[in-house]
């Protein structure tokens, strides 16, 4: 018997039950255009500087359509706080509190390029994906333009509540947000057709990995000896496991537990 995943949004539960099916076979959402009106009439002209922020990300290397359309189509402005509105559009993180950043335009724009990159992605579209680090939900929001289905854990509940009030205008029915701890993944939506982190260990928790679908793939950064952060690509194949480091980056600590 098939189980009902959790709606928007769910707390993780303790349990780790494994749910059958394909993590693959992608379905479009769509975003709202609507703007809450804690952002509106701060003059500021954020369609045409998010037009500006996407033609970067297409000069810097960004080659996907579909990532620089949604890049294009979800208002990064709306998910740090206000004062920080006229830079939202710069290419550089944001704090959004609890000592947390929201990751550069770059960066998401980056990874998610990567995930489309997988070989079940290339075949049959991104299907369902787990995000572990929702922070203020801007890249769950980014995710659910470019997946069947989003899953995305945080351990911290002020933020987690953060993203849900950010997410809610949005109506995204193929995003579920999970309180709890996102090193242990979570077992109830796996096979999963990629896994993205926004935080970076000395390793990879072995839990994504057993929860990844063969034919998906792993983008998270991660530190060597020398503490530099690197980003790093896990593909799943029937023979294992390959790994590929790429490009030094800088996200926060991953943590374990609840806070």
């Amino acid at each position: 018997m098939t189980q009902r995943r959790p709606g928007f949004p769910a707390r993780l539960p303790s349990s780790s039950d494994s749910h059958a099916g394909s993590a693959f076979a992608p379905r479009r959402a769509a975003v709202a255009t609507s703007v809450p009106a804690a952002t509106a009439g701060s003059g500021t002209n954020f369609a045409a500087v998010r037009a500006r922020m996407v033609q970067r990300l297409a000069t810097g290397g960004i080659t996907a359509a579909s990532v620089l359309q949604a890049m294009g189509s979800v208002d990064r402005h709306c998910f740090v706080d206000t004062a920080l509105g006229n830079q939202a559009y710069e290419d550089t993180s944001l704090p959004i509190g609890l000592g947390q950043t929201i990751s550069k335009p770059s960066i998401v724009a980056r990874m998610a390029e990567l995930l489309l990159g997988a070989e079940g992605a290339r075949a049959g579209g991104l299907g369902r994906v787990l995000e572990v680090g929702t922070g203020c939900g801007y890249q769950a929001a980014v995710l659910s333009l470019l997946a069947r289905e989003v899953y995305s854990i945080e351990r911290l509940r002020g933020l987690h509540e953060k993203a849900r009030t950010n997410l809610r205008y949005l109506r995204l029915t193929n995003v579920h947000l999970l309180f709890g701890d996102g090193m242990a993944g979570y077992a109830k939506g796996a096979p999963y057709a990629a896994i993205v982190a926004a935080a970076g260990g000395s390793s990879l928790p072995l839990q994504w990995c057993e929860q990844l679908a063969v034919g998906g793939r792993l983008v998270a950064p991660i530190s060597g000896a020398d503490g530099q952060q690197m980003l790093l690509v896990v593909d799943k194949t029937p023979h294992g496991l390959k790994q590929n480091v790429l490009e030094p980056v800088h996200f926060v600590p991953l943590k374990s537990g609840i806070a």
